[in-house]
């Protein structure tokens, strides 16, 4: 190597070094961006043509290296729709590019971030700091189908009335009831009770009482039959379901008995049933959670499991984000509903990605085309991920750096002197 080589590899050293100094100043600089992730600089030796004997170190390359798999903090926040990513994995976002006809309209090119301080706009999309307008699948709040894929748009549903089709209990009947078996309701003990919703969402009591048949005899099985309260008016009429209830030696129910083709389902089809005053037309009693008939101390029945799937009109309340992307929304009438799912991707190689000037990542020929879902990754709402970037190691890179920069500046000026001292052996 001679005098300008050495002038030249050391002219290569303060580039290098200069290039590490802006990242380690981008990084400083978004220490408090969300979701940022730090740029580290890596140094290649670019090694002169030489012999084994006369080997001689060459000029420099600094490089940018990602640090896209490692994740910076998580910290809480106020804002229910804010997310973190627990593992891997980006959220898909798309820039808005204006709006058309009232309506926004937004590129055709996802790009994807770990920026994931979503909020809500004005017309109901879910945007981040960064201007990402957050991506994935919108579901029909009734059926929870997709409705379409694209920007999310949470809004103000609003929960139509739904009528109660199934009436889920599971529950035990006493072996000695407090009254004696009889056909008569007079001779019964009290059963489940709930609130049921007609087709237009006004609530129905559904007021049920349990008779116990009287036994044949020598019989060693038991009985009983399920009566509902039919009328509207205060005094009771009560109409039996048309359903016997029949319980083995040992308290096992033999019938109704499960469905052939989903035996682990136990039902009994109650409709046409007129209940205070109201006709269900498709109502069933799922008992599938069970139903028993066991010795009781007290002589009642007791109940496990009540529920039923009806449901007045509501409006939405509240969103939540839950661990499966899912945004749930809680409407006034206490129902939770999943309204969209937040579209995340995986990367065989997410270093390999290219950074924009929005916080966000393009899909390159390095990182590989993305693929959908968490693999095995959670979402947490209500949280932001912080930078990675550490301040006290930047500035330890950063006195590093200073050190490696002004070395090479020596570099240059003592090769500098000797070729001046050169110069003056020939003058």
């Amino acid at each position: 190597m001679d005098l300008f080589t050495a002038l030249q590899t050391s002219v290569s050293g303060l580039q290098a070094q200069s290039y590490a100094i802006s990242n380690i100043s981008g990084n400083i600089a978004n220490s408090q961006t969300t979701g940022y992730k730090r740029v580290d600089t890596s140094f290649i030796d670019m090694m002169a043509e030489t012999t084994q004997k006369r080997e001689v170190a060459g000029s420099v390359l600094a490089q940018s290296q990602l640090t896209n798999t490692i994740a910076g903090n998580v910290v809480a926040s106020s804002v229910p729709t804010n997310m973190s990513i627990d593992g891997t994995g980006f959220f898909t976002v798309a820039q808005k590019t204006g709006d058309a006809n009232g309506a926004a309209t937004f590129s055709g090119t996802n790009a994807y971030t770990r920026r994931g301080d979503f909020a809500p706009t004005v017309d109901g999309h879910l945007k981040n700091g960064a201007g990402g307008y957050l991506t994935g699948n919108n579901l029909d709040p009734v059926t929870g189908q997709v409705v379409n894929s694209g920007p999310i748009v949470i809004g103000n549903p609003v929960l139509p009335a739904k009528e109660t089709t199934t009436i889920t209990y599971s529950g035990n009947l006493p072996a000695t009831p407090t009254v004696s078996p009889s056909a008569d309701p007079a001779g019964s003990i009290a059963g489940p009770s709930l609130t049921a919703y007609t087709s237009s969402g006004a609530p129905v009591t559904v007021n049920t009482r349990w008779i116990q048949t009287p036994p044949a005899a020598g019989a060693t099985s038991t009985s009983w039959s399920l009566v509902y309260n039919s009328s509207a008016t205060a005094t009771p009429t009560w109409t039996d379901s048309g359903t016997t209830f029949a319980f083995d030696a040992t308290g096992k129910l033999t019938s109704p008995s499960p469905s052939a083709t989903t035996p682990s389902k136990t039902t009994v089809t109650l409709s046409p049933a007129k209940i205070s005053g109201y006709t269900f037309n498709n109502l069933t009693l799922d008992i599938s959670g069970g139903l028993t008939q066991y010795a009781d101390a007290t002589g009642a029945a007791t109940t496990s499991t009540l529920s039923q799937d009806g449901n007045t009109s509501a409006t939405l309340t509240s969103v939540a984000v839950g661990t499966d992307g899912k945004i749930n929304g809680t409407f006034s009438n206490g129902s939770v509903v999943a309204l969209a799912t937040a579209g995340v991707v995986q990367f065989a190689d997410p270093d390999g990605l290219k950074a924009d000037s929005n916080g966000n990542y393009l899909q390159t020929a390095d990182s590989g085309p993305p693929i959908a879902g968490l693999n095995g990754s959670t979402i947490t709402g209500a949280s932001l991920e912080q930078s990675n970037t550490d301040i006290a190691t930047e500035f330890s890179k950063m006195i590093v750096t200073q050190q490696a920069y002004s070395a090479n500046t020596r570099v240059m000026s003592t090769a500098q002197t000797m070729m001046s001292d050169l110069l003056n052996v020939i003058r």
